[in-house]
């Protein structure tokens, strides 16, 4: 049971990860959309 409660943990771990680089690039084409704008 504990192997499997660390993989879920690792699991959630990759998703926020993932989800935050995600976020990250999101908002790096928002600041080059914006200075392409200006």
């Amino acid at each position: 049971m504990n192997v499997k409660t660390r993989r879920n943990v690792n699991m959630s771990h990759s998703y926020q990860s993932g989800f935050a680089l995600l976020v990250v690039l999101f908002i790096l084409l928002v600041i080059i959309g914006a200075s392409w704008g200006y």
